[in-house]
């Protein structure tokens, strides 16, 4: 059974790091595209970067520069480090896995298995 459990969120002031591990167990780790996406309520869940390996990557606009993606194939962990937070990336989020290559455009509807979700809080 797929199971995708993210953990790493809290509370931080405007300009602080936070780092969010997603463990994942019961498919082949490497063979995945991995993702994470955040949502506020009442928006859409966004893409936030994806991951492609060996080291493919992207980011959307809003936090390139600020966030790392990055795996660790041994621990079958994925890893979002968030530098320079601001208010606005306060949100709950997802990591997310795809069997087979990451898609352009952060599709959704793409990704076979999702984490129940972290809450990051910024504060100015």
């Amino acid at each position: 059974q797929v199971q995708l459990v993210e953990s790493g969120g809290g509370s931080v002031q405007a300009g602080g790091s936070l780092r969010l591990s997603c463990a994942a167990s019961g498919y082949t780790f490497s063979s995945y595209c991995m993702a994470w996406f955040r949502q506020v309520p009442g928006k859409v869940r966004e893409g936030v970067t994806a991951i492609t390996r060996p080291s493919s990557t992207v980011y959307s606009n809003t936090v390139k520069g600020r966030f790392t993606i990055s795996t660790d194939n041994a621990k079958h962990t994925l890893y979002l480090q968030m530098n320079s937070l601001k208010p606005e990336d306060t949100a709950l989020y997802y990591c997310a896995a795809r069997l087979g290559p990451c898609l352009s455009g952060f599709r959704r509807e793409s990704y076979n298995y999702w984490g129940q979700g972290t809450q990051v809080t910024v504060s100015s």
